[in-house]
């Protein structure tokens, strides 16, 4: 990582029937963005084009056709295909859910060639991008598969910052899946990532329970006895400052997350409703564990709001703002760890 200076932020496009190019168009409007980064959209300038007449954006575009004549300074957008494709707004269409796909999947590999520094992602339609080539629940998961280490869905907004032990999958399952070496997998993924990407040295982490009452003594269910509270105290003896469980119910009302860098839920909700709930628009989903750098919006595709202009680019320009920050930290922590400062001898 060598571009502290101009890193090169690539966008994959989304859903084009969505509100993902209106958001990015939003926020690169601000000129004062192209001072802190060169963004580079993965998609075609003629359809980019389209959309900003749409919405009356006055953001200039700068197309190219290869990937080596990235300008600084500029919106690039690199001219993954060359033909058209009919848009329909705010409708769900399986064709344009291909483009989606060929936008994240192109931008994927120029981030594991270091051709950009970050990558951000917009909305998918979860649906509409399934395929023989893509049989994923979402961004996360395929970038669990090409990139290096493990993946974990961190959502962040300002010092708020919520995980989960479990995400994308069924609340039936979330039981059976909540093991020993999972808690401690994703503690300590959590961990590094406190550390590296949010410059914090000794982390404070909540973990919630997953039963009522953290199960009241196995009257509402065993899993918090049984297996959550044997594995946070592994951790904790080997010199994790985690805590926990705690009881969700009150866990964010009561205002406890204040006190710790990172709350870890036991499944998707539990940790995403509250969070979305304070952090007003202004959330970024960040994959944490990951050798390379991703974040994206905390919304959808909305469909109810596409190509009206109304949609709130904050998330997105969010996401952008913590791309940069989580990579000059990373930085930052190269060379702290590369040439740690002596300790002078006695």
């Amino acid at each position: 990582m060598n571009r502290a200076e101009n890193i090169i932020v690539g966008i994959s496009i989304g859903d084009l029937n969505g509100i993902g190019s209106e958001v990015v168009l939003k926020t690169f409007e601000d000129s004062r963005m192209l001072e802190l980064c060169t963004p580079v959209i993965f998609a075609n300038v003629k359809i980019m084009t389209f959309i900003k007449k749409n919405l009356d954006a006055t953001t200039a575009l700068h197309g190219i056709d290869k990937l080596d004549q990235i300008v600084p300074g500029k919106i690039n957008v690199f001219n993954l295909w060359k033909e058209g494709v009919d848009l329909n707004l705010g409708v769900n269409d399986e064709k344009v859910g291909t483009y989606a796909i060929k936008s994240f999947t192109a931008a994927t590999q120029a981030l594991k060639e270091g051709i950009i520094d970050v990558l951000v992602t917009a909305p998918i339609n979860k649906y509409n991008v399934q395929s023989e080539e893509f049989k994923f629940p979402g961004h996360t998961d395929y970038l669990d598969q090409e990139l290096e280490g493990n993946a974990l869905m961190l959502m962040v907004q300002d010092n708020l910052r919520v995980g989960l032990l479990t995400d994308h999958i069924p609340l039936s399952e979330v039981a059976s899946h909540l093991t020993e070496e999972l808690i401690i997998k994703k503690i300590e993924t959590v961990r590094k990532s406190l550390i590296q990407d949010f410059s914090i040295n000794n982390p404070k982490i909540a973990v919630l329970g997953l039963n009522p009452h953290c199960g009241d003594g196995g009257v509402i269910g065993k899993e918090d006895d049984a297996v959550l509270r044997p594995a946070l105290k592994k951790i904790f003896d080997k010199g994790t400052l985690v805590f926990g469980p705690f009881p969700a119910d009150g866990f964010f009302g009561s205002g406890q997350y204040e006190k710790y860098d990172a709350i870890i839920a036991t499944y998707h909700d539990q940790g995403l409703i509250p969070f979305k709930t304070l952090s007003f628009g202004k959330g970024v989903n960040y994959t944490a564990g990951l050798n390379k750098v991703r974040t994206s919006p905390d919304h959808g595709t909305a469909y109810d709001i596409a190509g009206k202009g109304l949609a709130d680019n904050n998330s997105f320009k969010e996401a952008v703002y913590l791309a940069l920050d989580v990579y000059r930290s990373r930085i930052q922590y190269a060379e702290i760890t590369e040439k740690p400062l002596r300790v002078r001898e006695k």
